[in-house]
């Protein structure tokens, strides 16, 4: 029962929600659903002819490629490097916005599933509250259905695991769209440095 009390009190307390007028967001970072190019890059601003070519199939693939999270950091500046020693500026500008738009759109749709994880948190607590509160009633009957009060006891004890460990998981969760951030801000950095 602490433990439980302890875990709501963390939901409701400034982690969640802090970041922003969403009740939904269990973040303590900042809820921002979209990212701006000028927030990542330090180059040239696309034009019309480079948000086309970011669409070239030979560019849109290796964009594919240094996006992954899997493909070590270094490997990815090795790769533009290698793409940068023979492409002009406009394929590496149109490479950044290539890059750019796949992360852009895996973060938002990670950070709506974010706020739909909030939104449970908060329906099992609430649900958990009410267990307690018809356990309570159920012990307090003139003549109690100890059968039905282990039973709501099991479930509470099985709501309250779930919750608890979810809101454990909280971190690494929240961390995630962070973790793309910096990703696309070391990538969009290496292109930088590719430019004449």
């Amino acid at each position: 029962m602490i433990r439980i009390t302890l875990a709501l009190a963390l939901l409701a307390g400034p982690a969640f929600g802090a970041a922003g007028t969403d009740p939904d967001w269990p973040c303590i970072q900042r809820k921002q659903p979209h990212l701006s190019m000028g927030q990542v890059w330090t180059g040239p601003i696309p034009d019309d002819e480079t948000l086309a070519l970011a669409r070239d199939p030979d560019i849109a693939r290796l964009a594919e490629r240094l996006e992954q999270r899997r493909l070590p950091i270094d490997e990815a500046e090795t790769e533009i490097a290698e793409f940068g020693a023979e492409a002009p500026d406009t394929h590496l500008v149109a490479l950044m916005q290539a890059i750019f738009d796949r992360i852009d759109s895996d973060r938002s749709a990670l950070i709506a599933g974010i706020a739909r994880y909030g939104r449970s948190q908060v329906d099992l607590s609430e649900r958990i509250e009410e267990r307690r509160a018809r356990m309570a009633e159920m012990e307090a009957a003139e003549a109690p259905d100890f059968d039905a009060i282990d039973a709501e006891e099991k479930a509470l004890d099985w709501d309250q695991r779930i919750f608890t460990e979810r809101q454990q998981s909280l971190t690494y969760v929240c961390e995630t769209p962070v973790i793309l951030e910096q990703r696309i801000f070391t990538l969009g950095r290496a292109i930088a440095g590719q430019l004449d």
